[in-house]
């Protein structure tokens, strides 16, 4: 089986089980607006999808391809054994990923492209890929340039990304888990209670818990918030400036980072009006 192949599949499944999850225990109710949102969305993970596919067509995996055939990268230059490689590259791209995100939150231009994937005033399995395709586009370029430059095989950077894919379809899911099992699978994953936070209508709560995948780094570099101010039942997601249920129709997705509209402006990403 191919990796493209690989990858659909586990997508597909991983898919199918949040959806079904949302279905038997909802953290709310179902979503509002789902008759435009998802076809939005769906619409959205096409266009960036083929994007993707036509400017990177060797994906992620041609970057680290690349730099092992050219010998490029650091653990190529100091000879690591490839698991120690893998391991290292796996916990070094999801840092990457860590570190890209806070960026995308404080530079106005990055954060007009970022700021749709938060405009979503609800949350389910399909927000993690609410992402606009220049968005995608960037973080390609910028995971590929760590990939070559940290030298990661292959097999790690294809565990990588089929680990993102399927955290991120799962940490935006309308699910909700026990108590004591959130608290607990915070310390290995970003959990939904976890990243809901970060979507969370107000500026101070939506500047924390960046993590995707790894929940370590939000604790270690000071960015981490338990639990939002008005509880975990009564999170106000999405932006004030951006609550009209017409904003979630694909055409206004796409073309959102070109219009100016907003009230609720971030600390760390302030625009001009």
């Amino acid at each position: 089986m191919t990796e493209p192949l690989i990858r659909v599949a586990i997508f597909l499944a991983v898919f199918g089980a949040m959806a079904l999850w949302e279905v038997i225990e909802p953290w709310r109710e179902t979503p509002r607006g789902r008759g435009i949102r998802w076809p939005a969305h769906l619409g959205l993970f096409l266009v960036d999808v083929a994007l993707v596919r036509l400017i990177f067509p060797a994906s992620a995996i041609g970057f680290a391809t690349f730099a092992e055939m050219e010998g490029i990268g650091v653990f190529h230059w100091f000879g690591w054994p490839g698991w120690l490689a893998g391991i290292a590259g796996f916990v070094l791209l999801d840092l990457a990923i860590y570190a890209q995100h806070r960026v995308f939150h404080r530079v106005p231009w990055l954060w007009r492209l970022h700021r749709m994937h938060h405009s979503d005033t609800e949350l389910d399995v399909t927000s993690g890929f609410r992402f606009h395709p220049l968005e995608i586009l960037l973080s390609m370029l910028i995971k590929g340039a760590v990939i070559v430059a940290l030298g990661v095989p292959a097999t790690a950077v294809l565990i990588f990304e089929i680990v993102l894919n399927a955290t991120s379809l799962f940490n935006h899911a309308n699910i909700r888990l026990p108590a004591g099992v959130e608290r607990g699978l915070r310390w290995l994953v970003v959990t939904p209670g976890m990243h809901r936070t970060h979507h969370s209508v107000l500026p101070a709560e939506t500047d924390t818990n960046y993590g995707f995948n790894l929940p370590w780094w939000d604790r270690l570099f000071g960015t981490y918030t338990a639990e939002p101010r008005a509880g975990a039942d009564g999170l106000t997601l999405g932006l004030e400036s951006f609550r009209d249920p017409a904003e979630q129709r694909l055409d206004r997705l796409l073309t959102q980072p070109f219009r100016t509209r907003e009230k609720n402006l971030f600390t760390s990403g302030p625009e001009s009006p």
